[in-house]
């Protein structure tokens, strides 16, 4: 059976850390004999949540649709029909770019929250999909868990997607230059996450 890789790259640049890095992981899961998706959130229409809180509504372990007609329910349809994910975004703000937050602030039908209950409840906690997440900082690598909500961010979204964390990628000084490259031994590194992938 073929495995199936999504990747969402929260980033604004084509062609940057975060894009280049996400296609280096990519690549080795194909190189194992996975298909793979790229969903680059620049190109796709996603409206904010409007916390109408409609799609946590329903009962069951099936997620709650939300109303809003968008590019999102395609989305998580491919999410949900894949064995993993690659989930990368820059750090902006000490955090993840407002883009990738739209994106998983929609994530809420996963939830069930009928009113009147203090707090959400997972549909369906049990993981079936692994993950690799990816964040680029112009502060040096070691300081994005530490000193950013990138990495719990990214996080949060996997494990709402139903995919359990397998490897990260921290990539540190970024900044110093208009066009960052990813260096051979980030993209190396990048590939094997792959690997784990397929």
């Amino acid at each position: 059976m073929i495995t199936k890789v999504v990747a969402i790259v929260g980033s604004y640049r084509k062609g940057g850390t975060i894009d280049s890095a996400v296609e280096a992981v990519l690549q080795g899961a194909r190189e194992k004999g996975a298909e793979t998706v790229t969903f680059y959130l620049t190109e796709k229409h996603i409206e904010f949540c409007t916390n109408c809180r409609k799609c946590m509504q329903a009962q069951g372990e099936e997620r709650g649709k939300c109303e809003q007609e968008d590019d999102l329910e395609p989305m998580l349809q491919e999410i949900e029909s894949a064995d993993a994910l690659v989930l990368g975004s820059p750090v902006n703000f000490f955090n993840v770019t407002a883009i990738f937050r739209r994106f998983m602030e929609r994530t809420g039908g996963y939830a069930y929250w009928p009113w009147g209950k203090p707090a959400p409840k997972s549909r369906n906690s049990k993981a079936n999909k692994k993950a690799v997440l990816i964040a680029s900082s112009a502060a040096p690598g070691i300081l994005i868990p530490i000193a950013t909500g990138a990495p719990r961010a990214l996080r949060m979204t996997a494990e709402v997607l139903r995919a359990k964390t397998v490897g990260k990628m921290w990539i540190g000084l970024v900044g110093g230059e208009p066009h960052h490259e990813l260096s051979v031994r980030n993209r190396e590194r990048a590939r094997r996450l792959g690997w784990k992938l397929a």
